[in-house]
């Protein structure tokens, strides 16, 4: 069908009247509380870094931040959640590299990851970290990697789910040694350390900031950290690549809104974004965890989960990783 000079002006008009109103709502927005969905279980690391971020944010909005916890799926149940949610900025996603990871990991997803989706911003990222007990005899990558390879499968860790930033960066390590190690999904990081304390798991694929206080109240050895150097909060303690030269795996959280929300709303929630995400006591909070505080824009946030999604997909061809 052909479009005529005077359809053409018709729709530049209904688009110019489209930025109008998102604008208009930028202005006002937000007018009531806005709930953050986060797809894991209470008390891991994502929960860590969204409780205070909900607070920063709710002070620079004017609005309460409300965290939902939706686990479950490897956090598609949650993530799905958003992506159906009205375009209008009252339900947020806080997730980590999963989303990218899910996106070529998990078969027949329920939504379009790059449609049903709008990028707020990044938060930060950081290492993940290999934990075990303190009494466990692997005390070093080195001993995980001979131990996994006198028994192929005998040795288990666990993460907070199928798809999750975690789980992925356990399975590159895998790859990268040649080495087989059952892995024991849960609903969340919480039951996962619970089940490594307990001595149900051998070791865990951990994000930084979920395991920190365990760490430091000795209740867990960090073994390695999964970033290419080594990390001020975990100190003393060696790298991955340290024994298999070439591995890094670092997680990072950012905020999402369901495909379609109007940018200026976008550019509201980012501006208080960066304010909140600029308090010292935030910044020191994520630096003792092991993050780095990284705020972006809306325009980067898309750049780079697109080349997040296309590095994930190489590992997960190549490891031919599913999500059953």
């Amino acid at each position: 069908m052909e479009i005529t000079r005077r359809d053409g002006l018709r729709l530049s008009v209904a688009a110019a009247a489209l930025a109008s109103v998102g604008a208009r709502a930028a202005e006002t927005f937000p007018t009531r509380p806005i709930r953050l969905v986060v797809p894991f279980t209470a008390g891991g690391g994502t929960d860590v870094v969204g409780r205070e971020l909900a607070q920063l944010l709710a002070a620079e909005l004017g609005q309460p931040l409300v965290i939902d916890n939706r686990a479950g799926g490897g956090t598609v149940l949650g993530s799905d959640l958003v992506s159906k949610a009205p375009p209008d900025g009252y339900t947020l996603l806080l997730t980590t590299s999963a989303l990218a990871i899910n996106a070529s990991l998990v078969r027949n997803l329920p939504y379009d990851t790059e449609r049903g989706f709008a990028e707020v911003g990044l938060i930060c990222h950081g290492p993940n970290v290999i934990v075990t007990r303190p009494d466990s005899p692997h005390r070093s990558v080195a001993d995980i990697v001979r131990a996994a390879r006198a028994d192929p499968g005998g040795l288990t860790y666990g993460s907070s789910g199928n798809g999750s930033a975690v789980h992925l960066a356990a399975e590159l390590f895998k790859l990268t040694a040649g080495v087989d190690i059952t892995h024991v999904p849960y609903r969340g990081a919480g039951p996962a350390y619970t089940d490594l304390l307990g001595g149900r798991l051998d070791m865990v694929f951990a994000t930084a900031g979920g395991v920190a206080a365990f760490v430091k109240g000795e209740r867990m050895r960090a073994v390695a950290v999964t970033s290419a150097q080594r990390s001020p909060a975990y100190e003393g303690v060696a790298t991955v690549a340290e024994t298999l030269p070439g591995y890094e795996a670092e997680v990072w959280y950012a905020v999402f809104a369901p495909g379609g929300t109007p940018a200026p709303v976008l550019a509201r929630l980012n501006e208080a974004m960066r304010r909140a995400a600029s308090s010292p006591a935030y910044r020191a909070r994520l630096t003792g965890e092991g993050l780095t505080v990284a705020v972006n824009s809306p325009e980067e946030m898309t750049r780079f989960m697109r080349a997040e999604e296309a590095r994930w997909r190489r590992v997960v061809t190549d490891g031919r990783i599913t999500s059953d």
